[in-house]
């Protein structure tokens, strides 16, 4: 009788803090994580700090983090010897890797992506109230009007031009989920060809010409040194009277007191979900400016998070059992990424 051989679970490091697992975590995550690994905690409610990773890791084999974890730094990783792989459950890895785990051939994977979904859901739905003039419209009822002609008339997003600015996870979601609209799609992105902006289902254009033709304008870039600030005075002032302005992604990307003249004019209207700085100060004009949202950086998940528990688990999964990876971040993408 050929003897069986044991092979035990990679053990598997949760670094998010205990106060945060019914929001990260539900029941399938945790059964798909039990049917490869062993879990260990930390056991703290708040998110790992750095004398707990030098705790908690020196015996796994891989660690789940999220908002608030500590950075891996050249120490934790010197005191992880058998770690082989990272999942980050949040944002940007950017607070997380150091070029000591780079250095270690450590594999570090993004579950951003189930992120980028809840705010690319919330994307479209700002796009079809906003194009509606739903806000503006629901404020002069309150006030007892109704359909007067000097208010915005509303409009349908279908064969309206949506101007996307990055085709990021969330923009390519985003675009993904106009598909039924019948719209022209406007893609900035000087990453993506136009070949693949058309694959996509959009137009490769310039900031200028979106700025010029765009009936919707909406921000997913990330904030780095190339794109702070990218929506500046000039391209505001080019923007069609009218145009609806979407900056889910961060408030640096536009330039703030140019934006606030322009909306002072009264002829765009903007959802921002992030300002520049958060939140904006009590007397920041985009507090009571009538023709502007603002909203509490809400536009991704906020009560459920869960979904990107159980891409974190299928990922590690595929690493462990040596299936092809979907959500990997390497070193030559991070000068692009938030």
């Amino acid at each position: 009788m050929k003897e069986m051989i044991f092979m035990p679970h990679p053990i598997v490091a949760i670094t998010i803090g205990k106060h945060h697992y019914q929001r990260m975590f539900n029941q399938t995550s945790w059964n798909a994580l039990a049917t490869f690994a062993d879990v260990i905690h930390h056991e703290g409610n708040a998110p790992a700090t750095k004398k707990d990773l030098l705790a908690l890791l020196p015996n796994a084999d891989a660690c789940i983090t999220s908002w608030d974890v500590a950075q891996l730094d050249a120490e934790v990783i010197a005191a992880a010897p058998r770690l082989r792989a990272i999942v980050h459950m949040g944002g940007s890895v950017k607070k997380i890797v150091s070029d000591a785990l780079w250095g270690k051939g450590i594999k570090i994977f993004s579950a951003r992506p189930a992120l980028a979904k809840d705010v690319a859901e919330t994307t479209l739905g700002l796009m079809i109230i906003g194009i509606k003039h739903i806000f503006p419209l629901a404020q002069h009822v309150r006030a007892g009007g109704w359909r007067e002609s000097r208010y915005w008339p509303s409009r349908e997003l279908h064969r309206n031009h949506i101007g996307i600015i990055s085709a990021s996870e969330v923009g390519r979601y985003v675009i993904k989920l106009l598909q039924p609209f019948d719209a022209r799609i406007l893609l900035y992105d000087p990453f993506v060809s136009e070949t693949e902006a058309a694959r996509l289902g959009a137009t490769k254009v310039s900031l200028e010409q979106m700025a010029r033709d765009a009936d919707i304008i909406s921000l997913h870039a990330p904030l780095l040194p190339a794109t702070n600030k990218m929506l500046n005075a000039d391209l505001l002032k080019l923007m069609k009277d009218d145009c609806i302005l979407i900056n889910t992604a961060r408030g640096a990307l536009i330039d703030e007191p140019a934006l606030i003249v322009e909306l002072s004019k009264g002829r765009l209207f903007a959802f921002l979900d992030v300002t520049d700085p958060e939140p904006p100060s009590p007397t920041n004009p985009l507090r009571s400016l009538e023709n502007v949202v603002v909203m509490p950086h809400l536009a991704g998940c906020i009560s459920d998070c869960s979904d990107m528990s159980v891409l974190a688990a299928e990922e590690l999964r595929r690493f462990f059992q040596g299936e092809p990876l979907l959500y990997e971040i390497t070193l030559d993408m991070i000068d692009r990424l938030g």
